[in-house]
């Protein structure tokens, strides 16, 4: 009994570390995507062919891709932010600050800008670039360096005139260092798939909302009921 005793954390453990691996970890990394989305080639694949990484999520957004890339090219710190969560990225000293509108000055976009994670001044390294853009199509990201050890590419596909799915992929390259690559796995991730999560529905919310605040108002059934033939002008 002393020798099960002793055991049973061990083996509760382990379980746990499979449950996580083989069942959390692969929704995580791929929450809002479907199996094909996973398996396919998308925008920047080809910048990091292989990858020790890779997570691809995606969200149902109620709008046509015009209405979306707006919101994606004043992503950054020093921009629109990354409408996750901003206390937590605030909490770290990140300086995030997410736009709830469409702001002209940030607009402009071009390969190579430099697209902030965080405040110059205390993360200068924290910052990626834009590597390539479609107009409402695709933007992708990557670090600075060469060959790129992150590319993070985010993908507009229509569904119909007024629905569009938003993939986001995310692929790097690890130190080949197995404490490396653990702590990458059971920490990191589950911080991406969070803050990920969180700025796919970010900018779900507020592109739908202003599709809603831009969309005309319908009359109501008790006006339309109220309104009689000829009354509409004095000439009828």
């Amino acid at each position: 009994m002393a020798v099960l005793r002793r055991i049973r954390p061990v083996v509760g453990a382990v379980l746990l570390g499979v449950v996580y691996w083989v069942v959390v970890r692969p929704r995580m990394l791929n929450w809002g995507a479907t199996p094909g989305d996973v398996r396919r080639t998308l925008p920047g694949d080809e910048l990091l062919a292989e990858p020790d990484g890779e997570s691809t999520m995606g969200v149902r957004i109620d709008a046509p891709p015009e209405a979306i890339w707006p919101w994606l090219r004043q992503l950054g710190q020093e921009q629109g932010g990354f409408y996750s969560y901003q206390w937590a990225e605030n909490l770290v000293g990140l300086d995030i600050h997410n736009a709830e509108e469409i702001v002209p000055e940030y607009q402009e976009l071009s390969v190579g800008d430099t697209v902030r994670l965080a405040r110059a001044d205390r993360f200068p390294e924290t910052k990626l670039e834009v590597a390539s853009f479609t107009p409402e199509r695709s933007l992708v990201l990557q670090s600075p360096e060469q060959p790129p050890w992150w590319v993070w590419a985010f993908v507009l596909e229509p569904v119909d005139e007024t629905t569009t799915r938003l993939l986001v992929r995310s692929r790097i390259s690890l130190l080949q260092n197995p404490l490396v690559e653990l702590a990458s796995k059971t920490v990191l991730d589950p911080i991406t798939f969070v803050m990920t999560r969180g700025m796919l529905l970010g900018i779900k919310s507020r592109v739908e909302a202003r599709a809603d605040a831009d969309s005309p108002v319908e009359p109501r059934a008790d006006d339309r009921e109220g309104e009689r033939p000829g009354s509409g002008t004095e000439d009828e």
